[in-house]
Order: structure tokens, then sequence, then C-alpha cells
């Protein structure tokens, strides 16, 4: 084995780690009879006309390359989605990619010099802080108050000090489930709108936002050329594992987008674009209905992590729980790996999404009532012990 590989390999590359998300997974395996809440994988199955339409494309030799953007159907249908959320992109301006990681790689790839300040909030998916490190950007991050809502203050001082590049927006939010209010919507509106600043939306939970209204930076027409939307089906249609989802920009942006993408993949997986065409158009009663769900385990859950003693914010969005766990006087880490090994529970440690994270602990009820009640009850017992 040559001794100097590491020597070879991209600093950038040896700067980052493997999730943290990841790593809390892959442990369970260790701990037989250990219950994971640990990823975002909603446990539904595909819906039955996805799969169908999926086959059919198979079927009929829908099998070759789709042009670069992905088939016109598919784009013109989100185009269609995304209005019923008063978000306006035509289907020249929507790209579609390989899951919604390969949309942000493609934008940050687009955007990204080395040591071009890009500011992300925390705690956050640790993918946007990789992949800023990835491509040589430097991470200015900011902090979100005790609601996980974003800090103004302290956002428009680092604004007006670092001179950012451009900034991440996650709502609604994995880790926290939190989403956008209102009044953040246009408080941020006005921030951009007087800063020379590009905003990168990651709005891949948008369809499991609990509130009757969603609001979304991408629904200000007059700084449209200041914000790229990127989304996706993997938590809609539960199609984690299908690898597909978008991205939203004017022209300007995504003639360079579309270079990233085209050299990176070609194109997006032609049968599993067929399927999420055929989503959109029959399967709204299907993400309905794990909305549903997801609200009935998210009050379970807060339910019995509020009667067991932890501080939480109710989440509004997606189906994740970020109770703090600071008055158990553990880091992150160590509460989880105590979690693990004495509970058989499996939850990922707060600082596997920043700074901002240590003192939280993420639950996801991506998972069945019986694996929640049985984790909680399990919890209970451990917090008792202590």
């Amino acid at each position: 084995m040559r001794e100097n590989i590491k020597d070879i390999v991209s600093k950038n590359v040896q700067n980052i780690e493997i999730s943290g998300i990841r790593k809390f997974f892959n442990k369970v395996a260790k701990y037989p009879g250990a219950i994971s809440l640990t990823l975002g994988q909603p446990d539904f199955n595909v819906p039955e006309k996805v799969k169908k339409a999926m086959i059919d494309a198979i079927s009929e030799n829908k099998t070759t390359y789709t042009s670069n953007a992905g088939i016109v159907e598919l784009r013109k249908e989100i185009s269609k989605y995304l209005k019923t959320q008063d978000i306006n992109y035509d289907e020249d301006e929507i790209c579609i990619t390989v899951g919604g990681s390969e949309g942000l790689m493609d934008v940050f790839t687009a955007l990204i010099n080395p040591l071009d300040k890009i500011l992300i909030p925390t705690p956050a998916y640790p993918a946007y802080e990789s992949c800023v490190k990835l491509l040589g950007g430097e991470i200015v991050n900011y902090k979100l108050n005790e609601d996980f809502s974003i800090n103004f203050e302290e956002l428009e001082n680092l604004i007006s000090r670092e001179n950012p590049k451009s900034m991440i927006v996650s709502y609604p939010s994995n880790p926290t489930g939190a989403i956008l209010s209102k009044e953040d919507a246009d408080k941020l509106h006005e921030i951009i709108k007087k800063n020379e600043i590009t905003v990168i939306s990651d709005e891949m939970y948008s369809s499991l936002c609990f509130k009757d209204t969603y609001f979304s930076i991408a629904q200000f027409e007059d700084i449209k050329d200041r914000v790229i939307a990127v989304g996706g089906f993997s938590k809609m249609f539960s199609m984690t594992g299908l690898r597909i989802g978008y991205v939203c920009a004017v022209e300007e942006f995504m003639n360079s987008i579309m270079k990233v993408h085209q050299y990176n993949v070609s194109c997006a997986p032609s049968i599993v674009q067929y399927g999420a065409y055929e989503g959109l158009k029959s399967c709204m009663e299907d993400v309905e209905y794990m909305r549903n769900e997801f609200i009935k385990r998210r009050d379970y859950l807060y339910g019995r992590l509020i009667k067991i003693g932890f501080e939480a914010n109710i989440p509004m969005g997606a189906f994740y729980m970020f109770p703090s766990i600071r008055k158990f006087n553990m880091k992150s880490e160590e509460f989880c790996e105590r979690l693990l090994k004495e509970a058989g529970v499996a939850v990922v440690p707060g600082d596997a999404f920043g700074p901002g994270g240590e003192g939280y602990m993420r639950i996801s009820y991506a998972y069945s009532m019986e694996q929640l009640k049985e984790a909680s009850d399990r919890i209970e017992s451990f917090i008792r012990s202590l």
C-alpha cells in the first residue's frame, strides 16, 4: 500500500468528515434490538401509481438519456405544483437533478469561488458546510433564536461585517422542524433586497409544512434574481432511494447550474422522472395522508418528551424533533452514546448539525407509532436512571 496516499487526496476532501447522521445510524448494527430514530426516511411505501409509472416507463423503453434539464412534462408539472405555493418558475427555469443533494452541489459549484464567504445557519443539515468546504469556500455561521427562527439582528451584523456572497435558508428545517413565518419571510425579503447576496433556499420538506399556508423566500418576485430554490420528491413521495430532485433559478443562474449538472450526471434517471411526474398528477392525496400521519406522530412524541421532562419546540414541518438535553449536563455526543448503549435507542447528537446544535438531539419521527411508543418508553426509563 502506498504510504503517501493521504498526501495525494484533496485537502478539501480531507477537511470534511462522514455525516454524523450516518455515523449514528451505522452504530445501531452493534446493538441488537436497538430502535433507530436516526434517518429521514419515511416508513411509507412509494405510492402505487408512482411505482406503476416507473414500471411502465421501463416496459415502454423510456430508459434512454433525457434532456439535461429533464423531461419537459415533469418540469411543467413542477411549475404547476410550485404555483400552488405562490412560487413562480416556468419549465425552462427548472432542472431535474439526482436528488436534492445533487441539486445543492450543482448550485454551490456554480456559485462558489475559493474563499467566498457563505452564510449557513446553525444548527442545519450538515451537507451545506461539507459542500462549501469541498469547494474551498469559507463558512460563516449565523445563529438561530431559541425557537430556531432567524436572529435578524445577528444576520444583519454578519452581512455588514463579512460581506458574504450567498446564504442558505432551510425551511421547513432539518433538524429542527421549524418553518418560516410570514413575518420572518418579509424581514428576510427586505434584507436581501438591500444587500448584494444570493439566497439558496432548501425546500425539500415544503410538502410537509403543518400550517395551512406555506411561506418561502422564493415567493417574492422582486428578488427572483437573487434566489435559487432546491426541492425534490424524496420526502414528498417517500422516494429517498430513487434520487430525484430539482433546482429552480432564473435563466442567468440556470445556464451555469446546467453546466455543472450536465458534466456531473448528464440527466436524472429517466424512469424515476416519469414516476415523479405521475406522483404530482395523481398522488397528492397520498402526500396529504402522510402529512396527517406525521402530525399524529409529532403530537404523540412531543407529549411524551414533555412529560418525561425534556424542553422542546413543537415542530411545524418536516418530521424531526430537536429537544434540548442541556439540563442533563452532558455533551450531545455523550448523551446519545449512552442512550444507545443503555436504552437501545439511536438518535443523532445535535452537534452533528453544527456548533448551534450542541445541547440538543435530533429524533426522526418518520417511523411507525409502535416504534415511537417503545422508544419513548426506553427514553423515559433512561432518564429516570440518570
